[in-house]
């Protein structure tokens, strides 16, 4: 009896920590989404994705308190013309303003809100030709902008002066040349930005988005700004078993200080733009190097969040 009893508190101790999550199991969202972007302000998370509005000419934000479960929000962001992909949303911490980087018909440019649920509002393009734009702040407060340009999907980073005004020229830090990059279409996608130890590392996806052979790697160097160093061990999550086209997301850290990735999956190995939200850990090991594992259909225990 005691022994339940203590398996009982433990049990309830968990879920207390968690917000009501013990374990998550992937698909972690239903529906047709990808692309996701998530920022935790005031102990809720938003997580911003490519798809379900209106035949993709839009973005709607979804809320959690524990990364496991989370509920539909309005649609934040409405520009007009259709193919919205992509979007990345970073909260300035001397304003108070939120901004979306957005992908809209191949034009990546900066919208803005006054809070995470919207409605945000156009200020200005940055670039033609180009897809999926990631803000990354770094310890210095310097701001750089990650974005992929057309052609030959050319991962490249461009400094900011503030969250809407570019300086300088805009560098070119990869481009596909890797075996795996190239295993369906020539494609470098999707980058995503981590700070460890002092080390840069760009996370990003490799092939065609809409292939099973979609996967995910990443780079380092010493700077923001390159040059980048591809990980030997790339990609780090690919396709096997019952996982199809894992790639482009995001990372977060929990309250526990595990860092957790949160990206998409294809739902069969068909080539077609049929996806859902999946969640797992990133690794990195005493030498700084980052691992993952993709999962589906395995409840794995979750994130730890705080409850305020």
């Amino acid at each position: 009896m005691q022994l339940l009893r203590f398996y009982s508190l433990v049990a309830t101790l968990s879920l207390a920590m968690t917000g009501g999550a013990a374990t998550y199991q992937n698909p972690l969202m239903p529906g047709n989404l990808a692309d996701p972007a998530v920022i935790r302000h005031e102990g809720v998370f938003y997580l911003y994705a490519t798809g379900e509005v209106d035949g993709d000419n839009g973005t709607r934000v979804y809320t959690s308190t524990n990364l496991v479960n989370w509920l539909p929000g309005p649609v934040v962001f409405r520009p007009g013309p259709p193919h919205v992909w992509a979007p990345d949303v970073w909260r300035d911490p001397q304003s108070g303003k939120f901004f979306l980087y957005y992908t809209v018909n191949q034009t990546v440019g900066v919208a803005e809100a006054d809070g995470p649920l919207g409605p945000f509002t156009m200020r200005r393009k940055f670039f033609d030709a180009a897809i999926d734009a990631h803000l990354f702040r770094d310890d210095d407060g310097k701001l750089f902008l990650y974005f992929v340009k057309f052609p030959g999907f050319r991962i490249s980073v461009q400094p900011l002066a503030s969250p809407t005004e570019p300086v300088g020229e805009p560098k070119v830090l990869l481009q596909p040349e890797s075996e795996w990059e190239k295993r369906a279409g020539h494609v470098t996608e999707g980058p995503w930005m981590i700070k460890h130890n002092g080390r840069y590392y760009l996370l990003y996806s490799g092939s065609g988005a809409d292939t099973p052979d979609y996967a995910v790697g990443y780079a380092t160097a010493d700077s923001p700004l390159g040059p980048f160093v591809r990980a030997a061990h790339n990609p780090i999550i690919q396709r096997g078993g019952e996982i199809f086209g894992p790639g482009h997301g995001c990372a977060i850290r929990d309250d526990a200080g595990q860092w957790w990735h949160i990206y998409h999956q294809k739902n069969t190995a068909r080539v077609e733009w049929s996806r859902f939200i999946a969640l797992d850990p990133l690794w990195f090991d005493s030498d700084g190097k980052l691992t993952s594992r993709a999962t589906r259909g395995t409840a794995h225990p979750a994130p730890v969040v705080r409850v305020p």
